[in-house]
């Protein structure tokens, strides 16, 4: 009996928020505000790059698929988290449950991977700027976001499998928004050498080798502006690194905090609180983040908008 209970889960009750009824509206309205800014954002700052010729840089190459990225791992989550509020639960079955684990996590990993390249890219800038036109070169590009597609989606698959692979029992209710690797490790249960392997292998492939490039990247560019003695020439370098370094910042926080710092300490609030950042805030504010801490990206829009006018 007890071998059979652990076969027979055929779906997910996505309970999250439903202990508070009277918040599903507000919070439905706010979600739903926050889905609407991100879609505009980041297809704005998409049309953008398209349209100025300007920023047909790689920084701007890897910035495009930052935010077409941003768009589809918010829209993997947040419809769903939609749905949770407006019928005060969800239920999803186990083959829709992994296909919305497999795309969140494909979607992120490439993120992850993007942000790093943006950190090389920003290193070859500010410490090869005159091998940097040859090394970042247009087949550069388009093979190194190749190369984070094709890492991406070797993860997402690993660990996809080796999450529906495990024994899930008791319960079958997520007290969260979307099926995501914590609250499934909490409806597992038997060996758990399997839900250690799971948790290695994203760390080992996503998280920290991104963190390694961003940071050896950025110590790099920090020893390199230093070096430069005109106070000014410093802050006006730096500057072109502050829009990532606040973008790197927010996202891999909230992926520290929730993957990496272990969830005994961790009470389900703040769960949902940091699973709400990265799934839904983050995507939201990185192209405002990229458009009113970039002078190029301002500048372009100031003359997109000055040629609508006279039109």
């Amino acid at each position: 009996m007890a071998e059979m209970n652990l076969t027979l889960v055929t779906e997910f009750l996505l309970i999250a928020f439903t202990e508070n009824p009277e918040w599903a509206l507000p919070l439905f309205l706010l979600f739903l505000f926050m889905y609407l800014i991100t879609l505009l954002g980041n297809l704005g700052m998409i049309i953008l790059i398209r349209m100025d010729r300007r920023l047909h840089t790689p920084m701007y190459f890897l910035l495009n698929h930052l935010a077409f990225m941003d768009i589809c791992y918010s829209s993997v989550t947040v419809p769903q988290t939609l749905a949770v509020l407006l019928k005060h639960g969800a239920a999803l079955s186990y083959t829709r449950c992994a296909a919305q684990f497999f795309l969140f996590t494909f979607f992120g990993s490439i993120d992850c991977y993007l942000l790093a390249l943006m950190a090389y890219d920003r290193y070859l800038a500010v410490c090869q700027p005159l091998l940097y036109v040859t090394i970042m070169t247009q087949q550069t590009c388009l093979s190194l976001v190749a190369g984070a597609y094709v890492a991406g989606l070797f993860s997402a698959l690993v660990r996809t499998v080796s999450a529906f692979t495990l024994s899930f029992c008791g319960t079958n209710e997520i007290d969260f928004i979307f099926c995501d690797l914590p609250p499934l490790l909490k409806l597992t249960c038997g060996e758990s050498y399997t839900q250690e392997v799971v948790i290695i292998v994203f760390a080992i492939f996503v998280i920290p080798a991104s963190m390694v490039v961003i940071l050896v990247s950025y110590l790099f560019i920090i020893v390199s502006i230093m070096r430069i003695p005109s106070a000014g020439s410093r802050a006006k370098t730096f500057s072109t690194c502050t829009s990532h370094l606040t973008a790197v910042s927010l996202f891999f926080g909230t992926l520290i905090f929730m993957y990496l710092g272990g969830n005994s300490g961790q009470s389900l609030e703040e769960n949902r609180v940091v699973s709400v950042l990265y799934t839904a805030v983050i995507p939201m504010l990185n192209p405002l983040i990229y458009s009113l801490r970039n002078k190029e990206v301002k500048e372009s829009l100031r003359k997109i908008l000055n040629r609508a006018k006279l039109s």
